[in-house]
């Protein structure tokens, strides 16, 4: 009889000190099942190689290891065209080190698809097939296009994609970022001539820009007074200002372009599972909430949960490039935009 008792009192406490983990587990499961989450902790680790900005990544990582705090994530940044060069090389002499890819330019990723397993978020109907331009690549973030200026030199700031035509924008005040930088700077440029105005490469070359190679640097300078004004990814300085950089951020009337980013698992993932989780959670609502609250993202979900601070959709119109011409205009567009702006790759 004392044995009975023991042995069912060993139960109850086995059960109640079980009860809280699969209560935990029930709460993750947005994020993957039981079995996925159980193994991307064993692995412990997962290298993710990516465009977007290193310093904004690092926070993405920072929010997902409040979460998962058991996979330690290896960031590789390197802007758009030579991370694809990168990856490529890797992959050809069979040494692809990524676990994730992560890229601007939805086109550059659809050309490398087959390097990419089949792989999609638990949430994937929530998204704007648009957005994505494979079954195997998601747009885990989705940034947006805005206008800087620095305060304390700027008393007169511009107040559309027009305004930085005007030759009291130049020269040397306005800082740009080149065309060939990467998607998401392909995708400012095409709306600058399919939305602004058709001749607005030539208009705004005239007032003699400075130019960058991306908005990292771009952003820097606009602190320290290089340039004056920016047309700037919005993530890429939005930290800058909550800093206290004297900086200020406008959205142009003509719209917002935005450019949903391709993120995919490789074949070749050594730590596939914490590779699937990471991307589980930086495309369910709570990592996109996160991005959009404190990185400045807007998201491509079909609904959003809410707006960066200072962006009204009622306002200004978000403009997504189509997928097609993003594809078929690039080589030409991009080669005019060189000469027009006497840019040389």
């Amino acid at each position: 009889m004392n044995f009975r008792l023991s042995l069912l009192s060993a139960i109850g406490v086995a059960a109640l000190l079980t009860a809280p983990a699969f209560a935990q587990d029930k709460s993750l499961e947005k994020f993957g099942s039981p079995e996925l989450i159980a193994a991307a902790k064993k692995e412990g680790a997962m290298v993710l190689y990516t465009a977007n900005i290193a310093e904004t990544e690092q926070e993405v990582i920072k929010a997902f290891n409040k979460r998962f705090p058991e996979i330690k994530v290896e960031l590789l940044r390197a802007p758009g065209g030579q991370l694809i060069t990168r990856v490529k090389t890797e992959a050809s002499a069979g040494k692809l080190r990524a676990d994730v890819v992560d890229h601007s330019d939805r086109a550059l990723m659809k050309g490398i698809e087959d390097l990419f397993q089949d792989y999609a978020p638990p949430n994937a109907s929530e998204y704007i097939p648009e957005a994505s331009p494979s079954k195997k690549l998601w747009p885990r973030a989705t940034l947006v296009w805005s206008i800087a200026y620095n305060t304390e030199l700027v008393k007169n700031p511009p107040k559309s994609w027009m305004d930085l035509t005007k030759p009291e924008y130049g020269p040397k005040k306005i800082g740009q970022v080149i065309a060939p930088s990467g998607g998401t700077t392909w995708t400012r440029s095409m709306f600058e001539r399919k939305v602004v105005d058709k001749d607005y490469w030539k208009k705004q070359a005239a007032t003699e820009p400075v130019l960058f190679p991306s908005n990292a640097p771009t952003s820097d300078a606009l602190v320290r007074g290089e340039v004056q004004i920016a047309p700037i990814l919005y993530n890429a300085v939005l930290p800058k200002q909550r800093d206290g950089a004297p900086i200020g951020i406008l959205f142009g009337k003509e719209g917002a372009p935005v450019t949903p980013f391709s993120a995919g698992v490789t074949k070749t993932a050594a730590h596939p599972n914490a590779a699937k989780l990471y991307l589980n959670w930086c495309l369910s609502d709570e990592g996109q909430a996160f991005m959009i609250k404190e990185l400045g993202n807007l998201t491509s979900l079909k609904k959003a949960p809410f707006y960066p601070e200072g962006f009204d959709p009622k306002v200004v119109k978000v403009w997504i490039p189509n997928f097609d011409e993003f594809v078929k205009l690039h080589d030409e567009w991009i080669a005019e935009w060189n000469k027009i702006y006497g840019y040389r790759q």
